[in-house]
């Protein structure tokens, strides 16, 4: 095994939940939820097997919710101000509490969690949760945190709008009232609830900093205070802002359980100094812990990472991208402008085809067919030797085109509604179609090469620049690169086009001395298909070769290495 990070995202409450019944705006009863013991030894193992090294647990922390569990001790939040039945886990209600819908036993539901910390370390992988730094569910009020700890909000001044120690900002004078009806319930009914009452009002989590948010805005949440006077612009840092104690204090609350790593949540809206102050206090006692930003301006990436973070989303350069190609929108020539735009912080770029904010490749509003993004899948993966993450039920070709309830149809698996994951219960069963069994296979042969190839920890070399347009190579529709570490060499190259190539890609003599790589005969095998092929490598020359419809070809050759003196 390599060092390469492989991230599996599980949205815990979908993963293990096989109840079919799949009613839309359908109640915890009616529809199920998965639970932390479904990731067994067996899951788990599945897991490890498809090639991953983490696995991010989304939606552990409690959040407000619709689903009444009051007789556990649990508060009840208004519904009016909860996204979906079973609500948003970026609406966290207690940062020391764990989602009760994911427990077999309510009342040991943070045991039942650690326990799953514990068989996953025990499975080979490590642990990631998400940590939500920007904003809290209006009805924020933790009952789970440790004896001395204050909760958020609890010494506020609510009389100003701004103040550097107030954990929220406020509206003095103004009762909460978006611009909409909040009598009426998710599924779009009137009803004869109580209203919700907010006054003062708080901004909201979005940065919108008055009473009267739209149904589109993140109504649902209140945005915390890190000390900036957004009226002003202006960081008031010393002293030390109260929020930055408290978060600092969660994420170390979850380290100590065990918790290998955060997923961040729009870590951009967030100041950067915080984060500097608050990853030097965690890594200082767990050095090991790694932290992965949601921050979408490139303008910000080099900012965050020198304020402690490992990794950071590549949405808008290799995604957006990345996207384009597979839809057909974009020539493949511009995977090399997409990396090269992050060339100096490479290691630090985390790629990704699906996640829970992104649509499905499958779905009717992406590709329309998981087998469009096979050349994707191998380019992202293998290309660079920074992290890759994949949604889970993305290596099914689960298309999200379900209409749940307060996620519609719109190509994404909902994180409002209770539901199950049609690819993930089918395969459990030997039901997957022919064209889903070839995604899976695909899928796994991938993360499996860059696992255990050593040479996609090595040297990356792009070949495009000697492969412009011809009759023998399109470079709208081809992506080719090499890698290489010690004596193994992988040729790499993508066809995004739907019908079968045969093709020339030129191999220059700048990369031949570049990666000291022996001119002669080799025989090269396609690690995809097990397909051998003769050729003779000299620069400046081109090897041939033909390649499937929306596929790839990684030839691995190697030679033998020459004897130190």
């Amino acid at each position: 095994m390599n060092n390469k990070i492989l991230i599996y995202q599980v949205f815990t409450r979908l993963y293990g939940n096989r109840n079919t019944t799949r009613k839309e705006w359908g109640t915890l009863e009616e529809n199920g939820s998965g639970k932390f013991n479904d990731f067994d030894a067996k899951a788990l193992k599945k897991i490890k097997d498809l090639g991953m090294s983490h696995v991010w647990f989304t939606g552990v922390i409690r959040h407000a919710t619709q689903t009444d569990y009051s007789k556990y001790g649990i508060p009840t939040q208004h519904p009016a101000v909860v996204k979906g039945r079973a609500g948003s886990p970026y609406a966290i209600c207690d940062y020391y509490d764990v989602d009760p819908d994911l427990a077999v036993n309510v009342d040991k539901r943070m045991k039942e969690f650690e326990a799953l910390i514990e068989r996953t370390h025990k499975a080979g992988l490590k642990v990631i949760i998400d940590f939500v730094p920007n904003h809290v569910a209006r009805q924020y009020q933790s009952i789970a945190k440790p004896k001395g700890v204050k909760d958020l909000g609890a010494d506020d001044n609510t009389n100003d709008g701004f103040n550097p120690q107030n954990n929220f900002y406020y509206c003095p004078g103004q009762q909460f009232d978006p611009y909409f009806d909040l009598r009426e319930s998710n599924d779009g009914q009137t009803t004869n609830l109580l209203p919700y009452v907010e006054n003062p009002a708080k901004s909201t989590g979005n940065d919108h900093f008055d009473a009267n948010p739209g149904r589109n805005d993140w109504y649902e949440t209140v945005k915390l205070n890190y000390g900036v006077d957004y009226w002003t612009g202006i960081g008031h840092f010393d002293p030390i802002p109260d929020t930055w104690q408290k978060m600092t204090d969660i994420l170390l609350f979850w380290a100590k359980k065990g918790v290998d790593g955060f997923r961040c949540d729009m870590a951009e809206m967030v100041p950067s100094a915080f984060w500097a102050w608050a990853t030097d206090k965690v890594k200082s006692r767990y050095p090991d812990i790694v932290f992965v930003g949601e921050v979408y301006d490139p303008n910000q990436y080099r900012n965050y990472l020198g304020a402690g973070f490992d990794y950071l989303y590549d949405k808008v350069g290799m995604y957006d991208t990345m996207r384009n190609v597979i839809c057909g929108n974009g020539s493949a020539s511009f995977i090399t402008g997409a990396w090269q735009s992050t060339d100096d912080i490479a290691s630090h770029m985390l790629y990704f085809l699906e996640n829970h904010d992104e649509q499905r490749v499958a779905s009717d509003d992406f590709a329309g067919s998981a087998e469009k993004g096979i050349p994707g899948l191998v380019a992202s993966v293998l290309m660079r030797s920074n992290p890759f993450m994949l949604y889970a039920a993305e290596e099914y070709g689960e298309r999200g085109m379900d209409k749940e309830g307060f996620s519609g149809m719109d190509g994404r698996t909902t994180i409002f509604d209770y539901w199950s994951i049609d690819t993930l219960c089918r395969a459990d069963n030997g039901q997957l179609t022919a064209e889903e069994q070839y995604v899976y296979d695909m899928h796994k042969k991938v993360l499996q090469i860059a696992r255990k190839e050593k040479a996609v920890d090595g040297v990356f070399y792009d070949l495009m620049y000697v492969n412009p347009w011809s009759a023998r190579f399109d470079n709208n529709k081809q992506y080719a690169f090499l890698r290489k570490q010690d004596n193994e060499v992988l040729l790499v190259v993508c066809n995004f086009n739907g019908n079968a190539v045969d093709i020339d890609v030129k191999i220059p003599q700048h990369a031949v001395d570049f990666l000291q790589i022996p001119e002669k005969k080799y025989t090269a095998t396609d690690l995809l298909s097990g397909t051998k092929k003769a050729f003779t490598l000299k620069g400046d020359q081109s090897v041939d070769m033909d390649i499937p419809a929306y596929s790839a070809r990684v030839w691995k050759f190697s030679y033998r290495a020459a004897a130190k003196k």
